[in-house]
């Protein structure tokens, strides 16, 4: 009778695996240091000399001279401009605006049949007509059934 190869079939294979795991894990360790990484193909803009600073301005008479402010990288915003500022970079100068949007027009609320559409509730969609409405909707619905009554509605108005 033959005998079965199976099991030494399996150990031979498990060995394999084995051994190609660890040659595997031992190339992945680094052996040396990573290559550097590739210089940029684009030239390089020459860098900006700093700009001297200005003279100070002649003293006068009985006023003690100052000395002139450092110089720096950025570039102090205009007065009156607060959303405005200037920067030197490598590229150039860079300017960047920012601001805050104007508040929406609140005026006077409007009449609580003209929100409601006549009807004895305004629900959420009708409150969007109102900014200031949608925005505190919670609040003005009391009692948090999901529309304002009329009720509801003059106690939010008179903020009571």
């Amino acid at each position: 009778m033959m005998k079965s190869r199976k099991p030494l079939l399996t150990v031979l294979a498990a060995g394999t695996l084995l051994f190609a795991g660890s040659l595997i894990a031992q190339q992945d360790l680094p052996t040396q240091a990573p290559p550097p990484p590739p210089t940029d193909t684009m030239p390089q803009p020459p860098p900006v000399p700093p700009t001297p600073p200005a003279p100070p301005p002649p003293a006068q008479s009985g006023m003690p001279a100052t000395p002139p402010p450092a110089a720096s990288t950025a570039v102090a915003p205009p007065t009156g401009q607060a959303d405005t500022a200037t920067m030197n970079t490598p590229a150039g100068e860079l300017t960047v605006h920012s601001s805050m949007p104007p508040p929406p027009p609140a005026g006077p609320a409007p009449a609580f049949e003209q929100l409601s559409g006549g009807g004895k509730y305004i629900s959420e969609d009708q409150a969007s007509a109102y900014p200031l409405l949608a925005n505190d909707f919670l609040y003005a619905d009391h009692n948090r059934d999901g529309r304002i009554s009329k009720s509801e509605y003059a106690r939010w108005t008179t903020g009571k």
